[in-house]
């Protein structure tokens, strides 16, 4: 996320209201009042009228509640202030807001020339171009969107539309169904936010819990932890220090906020010895499985290479772990750029209890009146070693692998190859099995950029890769084996691996 559109201001204000009257305790009483404070009647205006603004704005929130989309205000906000969480989709589309787009794939501008020749007429096999009023005109009850029109026409006069969330879901997971409306096929959805983030109508959002959440920190005695992402430098402001944003975040009442880096360290050890064992006397290569869209994609569009991805667990399962192992009391909270570790989570509850976006994170701060850059800097220094850290930015996976194995297996010899959007993964690993590319050890990113790429960023991931090689680098440690805390942590039990 680079642009902060109206889109964008839209839902964070939703998101930061909603934490703001739970963190009051008067969300029931009045979370109707959100319609009328972010939706005023003098505008700005995007939509028809006030009425359809609203609309669209109740979805909005109800999805922020985490409650289905017809409920009432008051209903959602009552269940979700008593706990409870719909079993709605990770990602869904708003009704209300998706209806401006056009259905009809191919059309002819006002470039037709309306020549002799009619190569589009020619090419159509279904009759279905014809002259009216001296131009090229397509009837869409005939077209079958072959393209062959718009590839024949000398003058580009006929033009190819596609939905931007369709153009940005590289798994043909999201269409236009029947009314117009975008629907998202769960049976080929990763939950990797492409389509959120493309929509320029917010018509696509992720269900949120931090009133649910707000309430544990609240009431609970259970001792909840917050987890941050390696990308979190550089998210909460481009000159606040992370010591500035461990402390804000502990002053929402968290009990302790630890780094996901840490659990990058384990990951990488872990990973590096799968690698030596299995490469290539078992498999000739292997790939990540630190990235759930990543993941999700070769479980749903690629079964037969499921084997090729390590079982090792990701920095988040790997730090949840961590945590539960040394205090049963825990609950972990997980904060991060990618809106598909809700769905990682929801298959590992007994590691991660709930999970936030950089933006939730940020919203909850707001809500409870803490300005990051006011807060004071407790000086934290990272207990992960640098390529722990490095996790945030594409490449840092591999790098971190490559220099474990130098240390713990230097006979064995990393071949690495990388990709970042899922349409290259798919390609890089049909190459890597076909011989096309020489490589053993596959790291896949969904998001271009790594995880500071991620839906759920506030800042630009070409600044923030830098902030996160910079802060890597004050790490006391460079590899993950050199890191004993996770070293002694792994000898506690065999507990970093999972099967697909």
């Amino acid at each position: 996320m680079s642009q902060v559109t109206e889109v964008v201001k839209i839902r964070r204000k939703v998101l930061s209201e909603i934490a703001r009257m739970a963190f009051a305790g008067n969300l029931k009483e009045n979370v109707e009042e959100i319609l009328q404070t972010v939706v005023t009647e003098t505008g700005p205006r995007y939509r028809c009228c006030v009425h359809k603004e609203r609309a669209v704005l109740k979805d909005r929130v109800n999805l922020a509640l985490c409650q289905p989309i017809n409920t009432s205000l008051a209903i959602s906000a009552e269940n979700a202030l008593n706990m409870e969480f719909a079993d709605i989709p990770i990602v869904s589309v708003l009704p209300e807001a998706c209806d401006q787009c056009p259905i009809d794939k191919f059309m002819v501008t006002d470039a037709c020339r309306n020549c002799v020749a009619h190569h589009c007429i020619n090419s159509c096999a279904r009759k279905a171009i014809m002259v009216v009023n001296n131009k090229a005109y397509i009837d869409q009850s005939k077209c079958v969107e072959c393209g062959l029109c718009k590839k024949s026409c000398p003058y580009c006069a006929i033009i190819e539309i596609s939905r931007p969330c369709e153009r940005a879901c590289d798994l043909e997971a999201i269409n236009a169904g029947a009314d117009r409306r975008a629907v998202i096929d769960y049976n080929k959805c990763v939950e990797c936010g492409a389509c959120k983030t493309a929509c320029p109508f917010g018509a696509i959002g992720d269900r949120s819990v931090i009133v649910q959440l707000i309430q544990m920190l609240k009431n609970s005695d259970k001792h909840i932890y917050a987890i941050l992402a390696p990308a979190f430098i550089g998210q909460f402001g481009l000159k606040v220090r992370p010591g500035q944003v461990m402390k804000a975040v502990k002053e929402l009442g968290f009990y302790e906020v630890h780094e996901v880096a840490f659990g990058a360290d384990i990951t990488t050890i872990e990973e590096t010895k799968e690698f030596a064992a299995t490469v290539p006397a078992e498999r000739a290569f292997m790939t990540t499985s630190c990235c759930p869209a990543f993941v999700g994609m070769v479980e749903k569009h690629m079964p037969e290479m499921l084997e090729q991805v390590s079982s090792t667990v990701s920095p988040m399962i790997a730090t949840g772990r961590w945590i539960k192992n040394n205090d049963p009391n825990a609950l972990v909270v997980f904060v991060g750029p990618c809106i598909a570790k809700k769905a990682e989570a929801k298959k590992y509850p007994d590691d991660i209890d709930y999970v936030l976006t950089f933006e939730e994170m940020t919203a909850m701060l707001v809500g409870a009146g803490i300005n990051v850059s006011e807060v004071e800097d407790d000086g934290y220094q990272t207990i992960a070693s640098r390529d722990g850290n490095a996790f945030a930015r594409a490449g840092g996976l591999v790098q971190a692998v490559v220099d474990a194995t130098a240390q713990m297996a230097p006979d064995v010899v990393v071949k690495p190859h990388r990709s970042e959007g899922l349409s290259n993964c798919k390609a890089a690993l049909r190459q890597i099995k076909d011989g096309k590319i020489d490589a053993n050890f596959f790291e896949g990113m969904a998001c271009f950029g790594g995880c500071v790429g991620g839906p759920g960023t506030l800042s630009d991931y070409r600044v923030t890769s830098r902030l996160v090689d910079n802060h890597a680098n004050t790490a006391k440690i460079t590899a993950s084996p050199e890191n004993n805390t996770a070293v002694e942590e792994i000898k506690k039990g065999d507990n970093w691996h999972h099967g697909h």
